[in-house]
């Protein structure tokens, strides 16, 4: 039986500069799901992403009724954890529908907004093949980038000898943001259970 378990919490505030912040969500996956590259991973996304990302789902899926996003409210305030809890728990909703439909599964931002960290226009660059990695190489290197999961990264090692494992390769011009060194994400026990 094939499963897709979708997590979004932690929410972290971000400072973007002195006078801006927002609020950052984990979405941690774990699936045994054919679709999908990697098989746990967990990445760090912002509202205005999961905008992007419905967007674009839907201009792909003319004919499929996307399930909405939590409203953008102008009384939106980041600093009141029922506001924040409630958007959290809508963008969990969102993602749990999209990733049980086969049709949005097989477009190719969906796998880079949920197993990597790059920008939206840098998801877009590689989905219309103007990067030198595939979709496929940016989540392996971001996988490999972001070492959080203990069992993947032994799986990883058997195949390679110590001195490969040690070394990262730059050479496929990926360029993660900083959140996917520090997302600090971790398979959480009950997510492992499903």
């Amino acid at each position: 039986q094939e499963f897709v378990t979708v997590l979004v919490r932690d929410p972290r505030t971000q400072k973007e500069d002195s006078w801006h912040s927002y609020i950052d969500y984990e979405i941690f996956i774990h699936t045994n799901s054919m679709c999908f590259t990697r098989k746990t991973s967990c990445v760090r996304r912002r509202f205005r992403e999961f905008v992007w990302l419905r967007q674009r789902l839907q201009s792909n899926a003319v004919l499929i009724q996307l399930p909405e996003l939590p409203s953008k409210t102008p009384f939106f305030n980041m600093n009141n954890p029922h506001h924040v809890d409630h958007r959290r728990q809508g963008l969990q909703e969102f993602l749990e529908k999209i990733v049980q439909d086969t049709l949005l599964l097989s477009d190719s931002r969906l796998h880079l907004f949920l197993q990597t960290q790059l920008s939206p226009e840098d998801m877009e660059a590689c989905v219309s093949g103007q990067t030198k990695y595939s979709v496929a190489d940016a989540i392996h290197e971001f996988a490999s980038l972001n070492r959080r999961f203990p069992i993947e990264d032994e799986e990883r090692k058997k195949g390679k000898n110590d001195a490969d494992s040690d070394s990262e390769s730059s050479s496929s011009g990926l360029r993660p943001s900083d959140d996917s060194i520090s997302c600090g994400c971790k398979a959480s026990p009950a997510s492992e259970e499903s």
